[in-house]
Parts: C-alpha cells; sequence; structure tokens
C-alpha cells in the first residue's frame, strides 16, 4: 500500500455533528437572522470539532427564478420559499404602498395589485371601487371650491359697494359691481350634488 495520496481527505461527521476525523468539509452558510442562503466553503476540522454556526453540511437544491433559499426554522432541510424583495406591494387597509423586504409568501394585509383610484377598497381579491366614498370626496372639493369663489366675490362686491354708495364709484366700477354681483347670483344657484357635472360662472 502506498504512503501517498493526492486527494483530500474528507473529514465526516457524527450525528452530533461533531467530526470524527480530521479533514476537509464542504458547509453553506445561511444569514444568522433571515437563515438565507448565503455562501459556501471549505473548512478543515479537526476531531471532535464542528462546523460553524449557521452552517450545514447537506448541500441544498438552487431554486428557480423567483424563489429564495433558506434553511427551515428547525434547522432541519433547506427550503425553497417566495422572494419578492424589492417589488412594490399595497397595503388592502389604507392603499399604501410599501417595498417588501422580507422573505416569503407575502403578508395578508398587502397585495400587489395596484389599487387605480383614492376610493378603492380591497374585496379579498381585488380592489373596487368605493362609488359613495369617491361622490362624497367630490362634493366636499366641490363645496370648498364654492366657498372660496364666494368669498373672493363677497369681497369684490364690498369693495365696490362703498364706492357706489358714496357716489365716487366710475363707469367701470359699477359695471364691475354688476358683474360681481351676477357671478355671485350664479354661484348661489350651484347644485354640490351635480359634481362632477358643475358648470362654474366665469369670474368677472
Amino acid at each position: 500500500m502506498s504512503n501517498y495520496s493526492t486527494q483530500i481527505k474528507a473529514a465526516e461527521l457524527n450525528e452530533n455533528g461533531l467530526a470524527i476525523n480530521t479533514g476537509w468539509i464542504t458547509v453553506y452558510h445561511v444569514h444568522p437572522e433571515t437563515r438565507e442562503y448565503q455562501s459556501a466553503s471549505y473548512e478543515y476540522l479537526m476531531t471532535g470539532i464542528g462546523i460553524p454556526a449557521d452552517s450545514y453540511s447537506d448541500e441544498p437544491e438552487i431554486p428557480s427564478s423567483g424563489l429564495a433559499l433558506r434553511r427551515s426554522i428547525d434547522g432541519l432541510k433547506w427550503e425553497h420559499v417566495p422572494d419578492y424583495r424589492g417589488q412594490t406591494v399595497y397595503n388592502t387597509e389604507n392603499r399604501h404602498p410599501q417595498t417588501v423586504t422580507y422573505l416569503g409568501e407575502l403578508a395578508n394585509d398587502v397585495t400587489l395589485i395596484k389599487p387605480t383610484t383614492d376610493f378603492d377598497v380591497w374585496d379579498g381579491k381585488a380592489w373596487a371601487l368605493d362609488s359613495d366614498a369617491q361622490q362624497q370626496a367630490l362634493i366636499q372639493n366641490a363645496k370648498s371650491e364654492l366657498a372660496t369663489r364666494l368669498g373672493v366675490a363677497n369681497t369684490q362686491i364690498n369693495t365696490l359697494s362703498d364706492a357706489v354708495s358714496l357716489g365716487i364709484a366710475t363707469e367701470a366700477e359699477s359695471a364691475q359691481l354688476a358683474a360681481w354681483q351676477t357671478y355671485r347670483v350664479l354661484l348661489s344657484r350651484i347644485d354640490i350634488n351635480a359634481v362632477p357635472d358643475i358648470n362654474w360662472p366665469d369670474v368677472p
């Protein structure tokens, strides 16, 4: 029998994960928190020594695209899990977007489907438009618009009315007063509930 060998001596582990002989072994490292596979390396073990922490001796199978490779929570096997990291998901309660940073299935309160309006509600499978909420929002916006327009009109009318009542209004100011008064009357006839089909009068 030859005294020489060109083969690299491999370490073998017992049931407790300790080397029963001195030698090299390939180990597969995972992230200590996420358990995601990180890399492989050769480790030289002395008899009675185990492999590094967060490492395993069984070779994993590389997953297909869209899946991540990690160790099971009990540390007994490798598993392939969905990998949505970097993708945008939307909260099904408030529609807020967020970027996925974790491995595995998506949380129950998010979806990859993007809502199309600020009034969409999640029905469990898809976004559905809440027409009542949309209409109420339009009405509130119209009320705000009407209040702003009336405020401007009242300011103009008050100023011009002073000039007329004092008998110092010019012909142009008298015409402007009539125009603003007409404008205010037209505003008073606006039906707020007709949104979005409101025809706002032209500002004088």
